[in-house]
């Protein structure tokens, strides 16, 4: 489906907080555009956004037509064990996505 980027720290001490950082491209049309040809394009936005952290729902966003093409997120997350954080997302037009990136607690 689209591509997405994640910044996140490769490593982390137990309990600090990170910031993580995700970007996927997506043209998040409104359904409000019309094509060369007059005809309107399609209502297509991403509308959920979710994050697991070792299988556990850490973030979750319900996105609209009032978000930007190739919406970009933050959010902060305390690193509490090593792992993988798992970003999926779906769009109006029922295709998905998902991103995973590893992270490394420290004792």
């Amino acid at each position: 489906m689209a591509l997405a980027r994640i910044q996140v720290p490769k490593e982390a001490r137990r309990g600090e907080v990170m910031t993580v950082r995700f970007a996927v491209q997506h043209p998040m049309e409104t359904g409000f555009r019309y094509d060369v040809m007059g005809n309107a394009i399609p209502k297509n936005v991403i509308n959920t956004l979710t994050c697991r952290y070792n299988g556990v729902e850490v973030f979750r966003a319900e996105l609209g037509s009032g978000v930007a093409a190739n919406p970009y997120l933050q959010f902060h997350l305390r690193a509490q064990a090593s792992g993988e954080l798992v970003f999926e997302w779906v769009d109006d037009a029922g295709e998905r996505g998902s991103e995973r990136v590893r992270v490394d607690v420290l004792a």
